[in-house]
């Protein structure tokens, strides 16, 4: 399972930004139109995702994730095709990239909940910490070599390389012998009522904790993902920065990602995962203002860096403690509902400031937009808990149904 996910981040960081650099390179696209990209992709693939959820929850995982790479696959696969035949279009990058923000919600969701029963409870935060580590280290090699072969190859080689990761990560799932062993209410019909696709958000709504973490993490992560494509545009169309160059100004920083990551496990251990939870969540919105100030030549990409690398190391941390919070918190009846309310609620949120960014970037400039998003991110950490404590019980049973029982605290061993 951690070599699929290897493969498939390795993969994604190979195509770091593939969507931007294709619309602006090959189709000219203007900050609008890549706003509009990236914000419609997700708003119509969390849409499509909504039913999934207790589709999910049901149902053997495996199947899923193995599904879900199959049809990314396949959707990305198609771009470079089409370039080829020099019948690539705007509307063709949209509709992959909503089946490709599907596919991630529902992935997510499965994997999440598979992982939760192969890793013991005790080795949980270290697994969550492993799988961000990796992420991260994608990232630090992806991009620089993702940029320099679309220099080489064209602009749809990032996409390209991409759609196969994802077919060796179905292989690489579908490699895994160990039986799975049935879900809780194997069998049981769920997905059609609305009570069973919102009771991933009726249960976070009711958890005293989850709640306010996924307001801080959908405004965080929606105001940190508006000013991407916004970013893209004035790096790339207004400083004339060359892609190998905007893919190495976000591999370098991924190093404290990595860093972040592999102390996380520590840092939990010696001053508690609520601790960790308050600081790193609160420290990683004070550094995107740091890109307003983004200025062309080596001067203009050390600002980037030394942005995203404080940024990143914050987020390594963060994450990975997070991850492993949410999952045990969630209980096993219901896991796979609240990853995937969780994920449709940050991508909705993503997606609607990243369509009002783009715009605003149209009216006063990418680098206005970027200063009034980080100016807006030095509030975020007020929704934060003000309380987390690791003994801290979850919804009362009977507000949230029979779903709502289970296992709702966090491990007192972290």
């Amino acid at each position: 399972m951690w070599a699929a996910y290897a493969v498939s981040a390795y993969g994604s960081g190979l195509g770091f930004g593939a969507f931007s650099v294709v619309a602006i390179v090959a189709l000219h696209a203007g900050a609008a139109q890549v706003a509009a990209l990236s914000s419609a992709g997700l708003m119509i693939g969390a849409l499509l995702a909504v039913p999934l959820g207790p589709w999910v929850e049901f149902r053997a995982k495996r199947p899923v994730m193995i599904a879900m790479d199959v049809a990314r696959f396949a959707a990305l696969g198609s771009v470079p095709v089409a370039y080829a035949l020099g019948v690539l279009t705007f509307a063709q990058l949209l509709t992959v990239s909503v089946i490709a923000a599907a596919g991630k919600i529902v992935f997510n969701a499965a994997s999440g909940a598979y992982l939760k029963t192969v890793v013991p409870a005790g080795s949980l935060l270290v697994a969550t910490s492993r799988f961000e580590s990796t992420t991260w280290s994608a990232t630090i090699v992806g991009p620089p070599l993702g940029g320099a072969v679309v220099g080489l190859l064209g602009p749809v080689a990032g996409i390209g390389m991409d759609a196969l990761s994802y077919l060796l990560s179905a292989l690489g799932v579908l490699a895994i012998r160990r039986p799975e062993a049935p879900p809780p209410g194997h069998g049981a019909r769920a997905g059609s009522r609305w009570s069973d696709i919102a009771q991933g958000w009726r249960y976070i709504a009711a958890h005293p904790v989850l709640r306010p973490l996924l307001a801080n993490a959908a405004a965080v992560n929606a105001l940190i993902m508006a000013g991407e494509p916004v970013l893209s545009v004035l790096m790339l169309a207004r400083l004339h920065f060359p892609v190998w160059q905007y893919g190495l100004a976000f591999a370098v920083p991924c190093i404290g990602g990595l860093v972040g990551a592999r102390v996380a496990p520590r840092m939990a251990a010696r001053w508690g995962r609520p601790r960790v939870l308050h600081v790193f969540g609160a420290l990683r919105a004070c550094w995107p203002l740091g890109l307003a100030f983004v200025g062309p030549g080596a001067a203009g990409l050390a600002v980037v860096m030394v942005t995203e690398l404080g940024l990143i190391f914050c987020c390594g941390v963060y994450n990975p403690v997070l991850a492993a919070y949410r999952l045990d918190a969630a209980g096993p009846e219901r896991r796979a509902r609240v990853l995937t309310a969780w994920s449709i609620t940050t991508s909705l949120a993503i997606a609607v400031a990243t369509a009002g960014w783009g715009l605003l970037a149209e009216v006063t400039g990418p680098r206005a937009a970027l200063a009034v998003a980080g100016l807006l991110l030095l509030a975020t950490p007020a929704l934060l808990p003000r309380r987390i404590r690791p003994g801290s019980s979850g919804p009362d049973p009977r507000r949230t149904g029979p779903a709502g029982r289970g296992s709702d605290t966090l491990s007192a061993r972290g």
